[in-house]
Formats: structure tokens, C-alpha cells, sequence
């Protein structure tokens, strides 16, 4: 059976403040703050917790080996010896962030009948360019099953940022959907992550039929204030679509084709008169998860969407309305919102059925429970990111690494190679 499963990334050892992601306002806003990346993993398996109590299915991707030597390796150094900024995106726990990982087509979407992921390659910025090697490897593990197909990167110079600037919309998970890929153009006051080069070539390689999917510009505007991947400012899931009014480039005719393509489609368009750009990035509104449960379509938001004043009275007057979004979660993931990621970006989404997918990537509150212990026991509590070159640090990153992995029977799966 075909159902959604929100595979979360476990919050690495190395999680810190170094400011590396122009273009992200809280990233650059912490930079030089010290994180906690005990906590911050703490707090990600809490909002798994809470997924799983809302009847979803959840799995996980693994924080990658920080630091990243094989990469320093390429750039003819070691940590030791690399200068300080080079050190801050060898050690970055950005892969954190899963849904940045990949690209993903479901199989009732594709033309040979399986589902479809693309490793996105990430180039935009130094320190996450170097994650597509480990987290291939990691999707050849998880979705090794015939009925997956797991794609390697679009080639440089095309920047692809992966599900963060993909919705798909349909009438249920398993039945065929729109696929909507989000781009960004160049020229503006930040880096345009996300190539429209890139999602055309991802469509092509899934076999997506080009009459049922949808290239979409967001709006420079949007891009400008903050909005540096789509799902700071959209989100769908199934006939939903919630988003700010200023989401996209051309929302009318992007609405009109949705509507001809889906005539089911909901959708929730918050007015910027009502929750600013501002607020809207800020709070992380639409950076929620978007999920179907027994009361209906779920909206799960961070504390930050709460502690809003204009975010949560819009909230709360459309779920007291006919608003199609029913319910509304918040999750505490400050740590994670500190450094630009919230609830949306902790999370890749793929609808398969999940029996076809390796179980050592699956869990339960059991197997939760296993991997916050090794959390509390290893992980460090507090990093200054001035002080990322103390070897003390490097060592207590690498042993918390390889508890986890240990404790998860995945030892031995790092063998990646950094040629594309």
C-alpha cells in the first residue's frame, strides 16, 4: 500500500552557528552564536515522536561524517591545516535537513511505474556541496528495491536544492498527481539556489508527463525577503495548497493551470495584509509540515508560528472557518530554526510502500528512544563556532558519529565516492 513517510534528518554532532547560507536571514542573523547540538538532536526526535503519534509513518536519514575529509581532501588540505572557513563547511551539519536530500516522483506519477528520487547536488552553496555523495549513498541503502529508482546529481553549473522547491498535489497519495517544480532566477539580492535547468532535467529523468507538470517561477519579491527555497513560502500536500500571497511570479496563471490539471485543489492563500513577508519568514508558517491525519488535512508548525501574533490569529480564524486545513500542531525545533531549517526542512517525503523500504531506516518510538540515548551520552552539548578547529571537538564529533551508526547496524555503508 502506497502511504507518505516523512524520513526526518537526525541533527548531527556538529551542529553550529557559523553563518555559512547568504540569503538565509536566521542563519546570518545566529552566526558566531553558540548551538547546542544535543538539544537541537533532542528536539528532532521529539517532533518524530509527534509524528508518529499522529498516525504517520516516519524514518530517517543519518547526519553525515563531519568533518568532511574526503572533501578537504579534493581541496589539497586537511582540517588541521585549513583555514577557518573552509573548516566551518567541512564540519556543517546542514545535511540536517532533508529536505534538501532529494527530489521525489511517486510511482503512480511516473512513466515505468516506480518512484523516482534525485540526489540534489546542493552547488549554490560551499558547505552543502559537498553532501551528495553521502547521501546517495544513504538513498541506494534505503530505497535499493525494484520498485525505487535513485538518480545521481544534475551537473554543475545547474544549482538544485531538491524537495524544498517541489510540491506535488493530487487527489490522494496514491493516485496520479501534479508535480510542481519551483524556480528561481538569478540577478536579485541573494543567490538563486534552485535552476529552472536543473528541475527540467530531474522531470526528464522520472519520466513525468510534461502535460501534468508544472514549472513555476517564485516571485523575486519573496526571494528578497528571505525566502531562499519555496517552502519557506508554499507547502502541499494531496488537493492542498497553502501559501502566501506573494509566493509566486504568476500566481494566477500557476493557480489556473493547478485548477485545470486538479479541479479538486484547495487552496489557502494567506493575504499579505493579513501576515507580512516578513512575519511569514520570520515564523516559519508555511516551513510546516503539511500531512493527512484522521481529523483531516494537519498543519504542523514551529513555536515561533505561535509566538506570532499576526501568523496565529490568521491560524486560528481558518481553522474556526471552512478553511481546508483542520488542525494545527506546534513543534519546538528552535535550534534548527536558529540556523534556517524548520519543521519542513527537517524532512524528506516519500510516498511508497513500506515494506520496500530497508527497515534500519524506519522507526519507532522504541528505536527512537535507542537513538536518544546515544544523543545524551555522545553528542556535544554546547559548540562555539569560533572554535571549531579544537581537535577535543573534532574527536568528540567522530566518536558520536560512530555510536550512531553502530547502534543503527550501518557502519560499514559510508563507502561513497566524491568524483561525480
Amino acid at each position: 500500500m502506497l502511504r507518505e513517510i516523512n524520513f526526518d534528518g537526525i541533527v548531527g554532532p556538529s551542529h553550529n552557528y557559523a553563518g555559512l547560507s547568504a540569503g538565509n536571514l536566521a542563519a546570518t542573523a545566529h552566526a558566531g552564536r553558540v548551538s547546542h547540538p544535543r538539544a537541537a538532536a533532542l528536539q528532532g526526535l521529539d517532533k518524530m515522536r509527534a509524528n508518529l503519534a499522529l498516525g504517520l509513518a516516519q524514518g530517517v536519514l543519518l547526519p553525515h561524517r563531519r568533518p568532511d575529509h574526503a572533501w578537504l581532501g579534493k581541496l589539497s588540505t586537511t582540517y588541521n591545516d585549513a583555514p577557518a572557513l573552509l573548516q566551518a563547511q567541512a564540519m556543517s551539519a546542514s545535511a540536517m535537513w532533508a529536505a534538501n536530500a532529494a527530489t521525489v516522483s511517486p510511482a503512480p506519477d511516473t512513466a515505468d511505474g516506480r518512484c523516482h528520487l534525485s540526489v540534489a547536488n546542493l552547488v549554490t552553496m560551499p558547505h552543502r556541496s559537498h553532501e551528495w555523495p553521502e547521501t546517495l549513498a544513504q538513498l541506494r541503502i534505503a530505497f535499493a528495491h525494484d520498485g525505487f529508482a535513485v538518480h545521481g546529481p544534475v551537473p554543475a553549473p545547474f544549482g538544485d536544492e531538491g524537495a524544498a522547491n517541489h510540491m506535488r498535489l493530487a487527489a490522494s497519495h496514491g493516485a496520479a498527481g501534479v508535480e510542481v517544480f519551483v524556480y528561481t532566477v538569478a540577478g536579485g539580492r541573494f543567490p538563486a539556489r534552485q535552476h529552472r535547468q536543473s528541475s527540467e532535467a530531474i522531470a526528464r529523468a522520472h519520466g513525468l508527463d510534461p502535460a501534468r507538470t508544472l514549472f513555476v517561477q517564485q516571485s523575486e519579491e519573496a526571494v528578497a525577503a528571505g525566502a531562499f527555497h519555496n517552502d519557506v513560502v508554499a507547502v502541499a500536500n494531496e488537493h492542498v495548497l497553502f501559501a502566501h500571497e506573494f509566493a509566486f511570479a504568476d500566481k494566477h496563471a500557476f493557480f489556473a493551470d493547478l485548477r485545470r490539471l486538479l479541479p479538486e485543489v484547495e487552496i489557502a492563500e494567506v493575504p499579505a495584509s493579513e501576515v507580512s513577508l516578513a512575519d511569514a519568514i520570520a515564523s516559519y508558517l508555511f516551513n510546516a509540515q503539511l500531512v493527512t491525519t484522521e481529523a483531516g488535512p494537519t498543519l504542523i508548525v514551529p513555536e515561533e508560528a505561535r509566538a506570532n501574533p499576526a501568523v496565529w490569529m490568521w491560524l486560528e480564524r481558518h481553522r474556526a472557518g471552512n478553511g481546508p486545513i483542520r488542525r494545527v500542531e506546534t513543534v519546538d525545533v528552535t535550534q534548527s530554526m536558529a540556523n534556517g531549517g524548520g519543521p519542513a526542512c527537517l524532512r524528506l517525503r516519500v510516498v511508497a510502500d513500506q515494506t520496500t523500504i530497508d527497515p534500519r531506516f524506519m522507526v519507532d518510538p522504541a528505536k527512537l528512544d535507542g537513538i536518544g540515548a546515544i544523543v545524551r551520552r555522545w553528542w556535544p552539548e554546547a559548540i562555539d563556532p569560533h572554535a571549531l578547529a579544537d581537535p577535543a571537538l573534532v574527536r568528540d564529533i567522530e566518536t558520536a558519529q560512530a555510536k550512531l551508526l553502530e547502534a543503527l547496524d550501518m557502519s560499514g555503508y559510508l563507502t561513497v565516492n566524491h568524483d561525480r
